[in-house]
């Protein structure tokens, strides 16, 4: 290919839509079921309203590394893409379009509202699966799986009947955390804790039927309308004279029993405890202890209820700011002080969460953890980095129950349903149940219209943790062949945050439905952060539109800038200089194959000594580093090995083999040297194609003759291969050889074109003469003479225990340059003569800190040593 027909600047938009194109038409991404080992990856499904944001960006790239390495190996990968419903974030953007037309969601009939629900969901649900094609993810896109379309569906439906039929899902009233937003209970995992300024109010409580009161701490005063006891520790001496009494609720005057339980602590507050059986979980165990009566004062959205009797109709928030000067007027208030304490947040929509009694559908986990705890724990599946497994011990040793039913319609509508005297059937279909009905109640004449579907959808996380079997249809159908061929998956790539709601349930389910782990490995990559180790997000507004960065900077140039920073597990510190370092490393490749596809090629000139010893140096050096890229992806070191690559192709191929082998200035190569540098082209281009697959399959398919369907993505990565360790430690010797006589150019102003003598005062070390012809070429040497003794007059540097020596007769002007030395080494003479006052003085080194005195007698030493080789270089020039 000649000059006019390879572009000066790589042009990655133009690049990146014809490859993706031709990568889709081929269906290189698709996998069907063949002899080959599977190399199985489920992405982890984003929210189906998504849009990409810098998380996915860092996730999914390391997915497509992972999958394009994995197809170089030769095995027959396979990444399944799909979305996730996510119904309390889906359902509240619907709700809100709703109320931005008009429409209140409770208007409507639940199939009203779902209508609404499908729309936004086909219009919104394909944009982020379309945005990670344009980061160039090698997903079967034939294999897009929703967590709502039918297969999925009904895969949840039956396990959700399952484990109903074993007797491991029941339904109970509990205490749960309440979103008033949503209007939804939430499981634990949901719920974020953070430290709050907040106060505590000290309130009086009067004794029934006498003057005195007793004092109670509550950083709530709220709910003192659902009080139903005050409790006391039996053992605290201050308290005992109350056994039996009745105190009033402030406000309301309700009349209330005081208790005794140990539960109370003494030390905090006033040892006295209100207690509110429906407003917190502790006081709910206690309320069913001394079957206390349990008093709900809010609403679903947080407003209280007539059973507060006071602020009917008013926000909780709103209330606790007009309770206090209530209780102050009626002579309740004793004090109020600063108090610090962790409130719980909902994850999805960061309001406080309130605890609430709700009848809820619960999983019983204790044994369903049993298998999913130990086969972590004994590394059957690996965490990395692994220190999460101590955070999975901890939480998997410590799990609860799973309230598994959320107060939402868009979602999978729970598969129970109700007669009319209250009992209920759990069945896959309608149909089932009605049966099942009739046999249960003995009533034959039982209708469809006379059963009542339970109102409740379930828990998102219910349907995700089923993803790696669902997605090959393996609950509905247990031993079809794509489930048996493709299950176990191979890696999973995901953020530490999702540890529990997905990671460790979808090993629960891996060990209940298929007896096996979904996964062997489990990646944590990091949090993406910003310089200042701030989350991104869009209220602080630091977060770059990931399709603005990949127009910018190509998508090549944000896959490496987003690993250049990016160590399993620790926070990845984003900043744009990245991928503009990544998009100047693929003008460097851009550059390095303009360079080799320009040079004129003669099939007449032998090989010189010096190119075939360069390619000989550098098989061995690629051998080694395939070797490294082995090891470093088995540790899933994926930055390591990107930084193996990169200083591979900068340092080694790019900077010092083609100045090896580039001919002189206008003069051709020979034929044999060219080809065994397009091979070695070839498999650099093979060793970067998973992080950068754009530039390197544009390069491939100009670099040499290619067929009609031929893609470096189904080509072979160069195999493991023996290399000698001795000739490329020796090759290094050689390298700082050439930096040794480039550094005596520059520091003398002697001109490349300029030939140079050089000498050799071999010692056992650092030099070995078969690569005399490489330190010709390289330093443009006129010859190279071996010397017994020290050359004087010359420049001279050291490797090991080797010196070389460049005359500099002809190339300066001695007397000058003695002038320059002399100079020099008065100035060290006389800002040694400083220091030394300084470091003499006893006052200085008595008083001055440590380190200032360090610093002072760390100049003392470079003086000296810089002294030392001036007086040297004077006398061997005189």
């Amino acid at each position: 290919m000649s000059q006019m027909e390879i572009p000066s600047k790589y042009n990655p938009a133009e690049v990146e839509d014809k490859w993706y194109k031709y990568w889709m038409d081929n269906k290189y991404f698709h996998s069907t079921p063949d002899e080959r080992e599977p190399y199985t990856i489920v992405i982890p499904p984003p929210n189906v309203t998504g849009v990409l944001h810098m998380g996915h960006m860092l996730n999914n790239t390391i997915q497509d590394i992972l999958v394009r390495r994995a197809r170089m190996t030769g095995k027959n990968a396979c990444w399944v893409p799909g979305t996730d419903h996510a119904s309390i974030a889906t359902e509240a953007k619907v709700v809100n379009k709703l109320n931005a037309e008009g429409i209140d969601k409770y208007d409507l009939s639940r199939d009203e509202f779902l209508k609404h629900a499908w729309e936004w969901t086909d219009k919104h649900g394909g944009i982020i699966l379309e945005q990670l094609k344009k980061l160039g993810a090698s997903c079967d896109w034939d294999r897009t799986a929703f967590t709502m379309d039918e297969a999925r569906s009904e895969s949840v439906i039956k396990v959700f009947v399952d484990l109903f039929n074993k007797g491991m899902i029941y339904r109970g009233v509990r205490m749960v955390n309440w979103d008033p937003a949503a209007k939804t209970a939430l499981s634990d995992e949901e719920v974020i804790y953070k430290e709050m300024q907040g106060k505590l109010y000290y309130l009086n409580y009067k004794i029934e039927g006498e003057d005195e009161f007793v004092t109670i701490a509550t950083t709530r005063p709220e709910t003192i309308l659902g009080d139903t006891a005050v409790c006391v520790n039996p053992k605290d001496e201050r308290f005992a004279h109350l056994k039996g009494k009745r105190v009033l609720v402030p406000l309301i005057n309700r009349s209330i029993p005081i208790i005794e339980d140990e539960y109370v602590d003494m030390e905090f507050g006033t040892g006295c405890l209100k207690i509110t059986p429906a407003h917190d979980i502790n006081d709910y165990e206690i309320g069913l202890r001394y079957n206390l009566p349990s008093i709900d004062i809010f609403n679903d959205n947080g407003t209280l209820n007539e059973k507060a009797e006071l602020f009917v109709g008013e926000d909780r928030f709103v209330v606790r700011d007009k309770i206090v000067p209530e209780l102050e007027k009626a002579g309740n208030l004793a004090k109020i002080e600063d108090y610090t304490n962790k409130v719980g947040f909902s994850e999805r929509t960061d309001v406080i969460i309130e605890p609430k009694l709700s009848a809820q559908w619960f999983l019983k986990m204790e044994e369903l953890v049993k298998p999913a705890l130990e086969n972590v724990m004994n590394d059957t599946i690996s965490f990395h980095p692994p220190k999460f497994k101590n955070t999975y011990k901890h939480w998997m040793g410590n799990i609860k129950d799973w309230c598994i039913s959320r107060q939402l319609w868009w979602g999978h509508q729970i598969p129970v349903y109700y007669l009319p005297d209250g009992t209920y059937v759990c069945a896959e279909s309608a149909e089932e149940a009605l049966e099942m009905a009739k046999e249960k109640s003995g009533n034959a004449e039982l209708t469809a219209a006379d059963l009542k579907q339970d109102e409740d959808a379930l828990d998102t996380w219910f349907s995700s943790w089923l993803w790696p079997i669902a997605v090959f249809d393996g609950i509905r159908e247990p031993e079809n062949e794509e489930v048996n061929y493709y299950y176990p998956s191979s890696d999973l790539v995901t953020a530490p945050d999702i540890i529990f709601f997905w990671v460790a349930r979808m090993i629960i389910a891996g060990y209940e439905y298929r007896d096996d782990f979904p996964f062997k490995n489990v990646y944590f990559t990091g949090m993406v952060r910003d310089a200042q180790r701030r989350k991104m997000s869009k209220s602080l507004g630091n977060s770059p539109d990931p399709l603005d960065l990949i127009a910018k900077y190509g998508a090549d140039g944000v896959r490496v800038g987003m690993l250049l920073c990016s160590p399993a597990g620790g926070d990845l510190l984003f900043d744009e200089s990245l991928p503009q370092q990544g998009a100047g490393f693929s003008t460097k490749i851009w550059n390095a194959f303009r360079l080799v596809k320009n040079w004129e090629v003669s099939s007449d000139i032998e090989q010189p000594e010096h190119s075939k010893l360069a390619i000989e140096w550098f098989r061995n050096k690629l051998a080694q580093v395939v070797e490294t890229l082995n090891t470093q992806f088995d540790g899933f070191r994926i930055s390591e090995a990107l930084m193996t690559v990169y200083t591979t192709v900068r340092d080694e191929f790019s900077g010092w083999l083609l100045e090896m082998v580039k001919p002189a200035y206008q003069q051709p190569i020979d034929a044999l040297t060219y080809a065994e540098i397009v091979e070695l082209f070839d498999q650099m281009l093979r060793l970067m194609h998973p992080f950068m697959p754009f530039i390197t399959e544009e390069i491939w398919q100009l670099l040499d003759e290619r067929k009609e369907g031929e893609s470096i993505m189904i080509s072979q990565l160069p195999a493991n291969t023996s290399y000698d360790a001795a000739f490329l430690a020796a090759f290094e010797d050689v390298k700082e050889a050439v930096s040794g006589i480039r550094k005596i150019r520059k520091d003398k102003n002697i001109a490349f074109k300029d030939a140079i003598d050089f000498s050799v005062q071999k010692g056992d070390k650092g030099f070995d003469a078969k690569f005399n012809s490489i330190l010709i070429k390289l330093g443009n040497l006129t010859e190279l003479t071996a010397v017994d003794e020290e050359v004087k007059g010359a420049a001279s540097f050291r490797v090991k225990s080797t010196s070389f020596y460049i005359p500099l007769d002809g190339f300066i002007d001695v007397a000058e340059e003695l002038e320059k030395l002399e100079e020099e080494l008065k100035y060290f003479k006389g800002f040694l003569n400083s220091v030394m006052k300084k470091l003499s003085n006893e006052r200085f080194v008595n008083n001055a800190p440590e380190a200032v005195v360090a610093k002072e007698k760390a100049k003392q030493a470079d003086a000296e040593a810089n002294i030392k080789v001036l007086e040297e270089r004077i006398a061997s020039m005189k």
